[in-house]
């Protein structure tokens, strides 16, 4: 067989696991918005089944003869090619893939369809008890697949791979050491302000279905095409890429709090946005993937925070949300709005934490992790933990169970190892954001006309078109002029939140 034709077959095995992926996806999604309780028993099946399907395939032997044939051929010879990045992705997958075992795919698979409906009971009765049993079913799943994988230092490290190639936990220990020490004095600083917003201005009554209404015509006016998607909502927000034309975002309302669903719209339109900017002629290869998790969680925290939370997207906005939301915003002005979204206090919950504030929650969450991981904390011990985690990071103690461990669904859907993405997608967003900023000039005067086609082209052109061509960490180099350093981010919250607490 030439590399050539190997190569091929190597592009069509994966475009047609791709193809398996997207109906796991569909799947999921439907699980967590519209499918009868009754049903999770038979859906975990299915997952089962599915995920079986995509393993044996992604084990076959036949994938690794075609990629003996095809990786000292020509096709790698120029390592920043096309056919050389997908052959190091197969490769890199294929192994992966081959040191865990098929029943152990298939019993995670079918444990997180039910646990995450046990998580939604368990956080609806705010109660631990019920969904710790899963917990640690989930766990144990999650260091039996470290131990597969193998790790040079710890297992969490395994875990971290399917999420942020080549991050280690002790590396990502010291940027969260970093950041701390940094934002803790800023925290303190804007603590002792004197001037505080009105945040009560949010929580008057903002109909549900308004604020579906007003979320839609939002997305649209920032470049969401409707006919390739859709917005729904379930307990916690998120994302489904399906498939190309086909991008669902998901969120949650409440109807006196207008932040909660807005934001999560924004926050899941910007993971919308790189998903519908990757090369459509390169679906289902490994390189016409997002680089990393981390890059794509910079593309949500940029939409939602940088953008959204601007004093200049809220001068074209804020008239039409108060047209919708008249009784409510009718008495409010563009600095009030502005100053109440951007409150800063530490809070309980990460969704709806503050900019500065946010990277604390993760924090907690990433050094629970680790201990589970590691066997030093038990799930059963998971609550008081938290709680402690939260009183030293944050100065706060959650109430109860919902307010607390329950809050966030990723451990229901075995994900754990992605918490430290956010705070990796926080630092990429500033990033970006300057060298945007400083290359397309008075970005503010572009938000406040309506005119947001000239970040988002930007951003296609210098990370969405690329996929996975280059590891996240050289795309974001290669866009920004420099590696991550958070060093941007600190100088994005201190600009911002000293100017609007006049500190």
């Amino acid at each position: 067989m030439t590399a050539p034709s190997a190569y091929e077959e190597l592009l069509r095995r994966c475009r047609e696991e791709s193809l398996l992926s997207s109906i796991a996806e569909l799947l999921e999604w439907d699980e967590l918005t519209h499918m009868p309780e009754e049903g999770a028993e038979h859906r975990g099946r299915q997952q089962a089944l599915l995920a079986g399907l995509h393993h044996q395939r992604a084990t076959d032997p036949r994938v690794g003869d075609l990629l003996d044939v095809v990786e000292s051929s020509e096709l790698t010879r120029d390592a920043a090619s096309l056919p050389a990045a997908n052959i190091r992705l197969i490769r890199r997958a294929y192994s992966r893939a081959r040191r865990l075992p098929q029943a152990l795919v298939e019993e995670q698979a079918r444990v997180v369809s039910l646990a995450q409906q046990e998580w939604a009971v368990a956080r609806a009765a705010a109660d631990f008890r019920i969904f710790l049993p899963w917990l640690e079913k989930v766990v144990h799943l999650k260091q039996a697949e470290a131990q597969a994988q193998g790790y040079d230092s710890e297992p969490y490290d395994a875990l971290l791979e399917d999420y942020e190639p080549g991050a280690r936990a002790a590396q990502l220990a010291g940027m969260f050491a970093s950041l701390r020490d940094e934002l803790l004095p800023l925290i303190d600083t804007i603590a002792g302000a004197r001037r505080w917003p009105r945040t009560d201005i949010l929580k008057r009554n903002f109909p549900i279905e308004q604020q579906r209404l007003f979320g839609e015509e939002t997305a649209a006016a920032l470049g969401f095409d409707f006919n390739a998607g859709r917005l729904d909502t379930t307990v916690h927000p998120f994302f489904s890429a399906v498939g190309p034309g086909d991008c669902r975002i998901v969120t949650r309302f409440s109807d006196n709090d207008f932040c909660d669903g807005f934001f999560g719209i924004l926050h899941e339109l910007g993971h919308a946005f790189y998903e519908i900017g990757l090369d459509p002629e390169q679906h289902g290869t490994p390189a016409g993937e997002a680089a990393a998790v981390g890059l794509h969680e910079s593309q949500a925290r940029l939409w939602e925070n940088a953008v959204g939370r601007s004093r200049a997207f809220w001068r074209h906005f804020l008239p039409r949300a108060q047209q919708t939301f008249q009784a409510s915003l009718a008495d409010v002005s563009l600095e009030d709005f502005h100053f109440a979204i951007n409150v800063c206090v530490p809070s309980l919950n990460r969704v709806r934490a503050d900019e500065v504030t946010y990277n604390l929650h993760i924090l907690v969450r990433f050094e629970l992790e680790r201990a589970l991981m590691s066997g030093d904390l038990k799930p059963a011990d998971v609550p008081a933990a938290w709680n402690e985690g939260y009183r030293r990071h944050l100065g706060i103690v959650p109430a109860d169970d919902a307010e607390g461990c329950l809050q966030d669904g990723h451990w229901g859907a075995g994900l754990i190892g992605y918490f430290p993405t956010y705070t990796l997608g926080n630092l990429m967003a500033a990033q970006l954001f300057a060298r945007a900023a400083g290359e397309l000039g008075e970005l503010e005067e572009m938000f406040a006309r309506g005119d947001f086609a000239p970040l988002l082209s930007w951003l296609r052109e210098r990370i969405h078109r690329h996929g996975h061509v280059q590891p996240a960490n050289d795309l974001l180099e290669a866009a920004t002029g420099s590696p991550l350093d958070h060093g941007f981010l600190m100088r994005y919250l201190r600009g911002k939140f000293g100017e609007l607490y006049d500190v």
